[in-house]
């Protein structure tokens, strides 16, 4: 088995209790003000990161990177650039989520050939079958070749399931997180990519932060959703 593959092939459907998973999504709050001195243990952190890893991708493309800030110095820089990250740069763990570019998302690029020839070891016909079908979604389906920005956009949707489970998992083992949009991207990339060279902004962008602990305070009030019957429409 190459070191690409997870098995899943002879698991049994679990059998856990819906209430678990129920409960931690409740208790789940968009964290505003976290506790600076206590940190994510490494068990923890790793299972976080690892259902990033478990997460679902379009057309298992995985056309993202995670960027765990832990550079105290780095994070203060950042606080010129973000409105709305302030307090959660002072988390345990802050992940910059970056979502891959046009560039990177052409079939023949290297990184795709990467994914379809050693991640997922496909053979010729099933790639050939692929390259087809990915020229049509491109093109046709969901036109995200249409610009730069509809390729990083497409792109930048699978970081949020990424961000999604990753905050689920957190609840699950009892820690707070908080999803950070508050910050102007631009700067932001100019500051970790171009003068930091944390990444290589040719290829990647900034999609969204997010922020890992433990709170620093209880909610303020209740959660707040609409209705079932406000969100679902059954059509028979």
């Amino acid at each position: 088995m190459s070191k690409y593959e997870i098995e899943n092939v002879k698991l049994t459907a679990p059998k856990l209790d819906r209430n678990d998973l129920e409960y931690a999504m409740t208790y789940r709050y968009a964290c505003k003000k976290f506790d600076s001195t206590k940190k994510i243990s490494d068990d923890d952190w790793n299972a976080i990161l690892n259902a990033a890893r478990l997460s679902p991708t379009s057309l298992g493309f995985e056309a993202y990177q995670l960027l765990v800030i832990q550079n105290p110095e780095i994070r203060e820089k950042m606080k010129a650039y973000g409105w709305g990250i302030l307090a959660g740069l002072e988390a345990s763990h802050v992940v910059v989520f970056l979502a891959r570019k046009k560039a990177d998302l052409e079939f023949d690029s290297s990184y795709i050939r990467h994914i379809q020839e050693e991640v997922k070891q496909l053979p010729a016909e099933i790639d050939a079958a692929y390259r087809e079908k990915y020229a049509q979604f491109t093109k046709e389906d969901y036109k995200t070749f249409e610009s730069e920005r509809a390729a990083f956009d497409w792109a930048s949707k699978q970081t949020y399931i990424v961000m999604a489970n990753m905050m689920t998992m957190a609840a699950y083992e009892g820690l707070d997180s908080c999803p950070l949009e508050g910050f102007n991207q631009d700067d932001m990339t100019a500051l970790l990519g171009d003068e930091l060279g944390l990444f290589d902004t040719k290829h990647f962008g900034i999609a969204v932060m997010a922020a890992f602990g433990y709170r620093g305070e209880e909610p303020h009030r209740n959660k707040t959703r609409r209705t079932m019957d406000e969100i679902v429409k059954v059509v028979e």
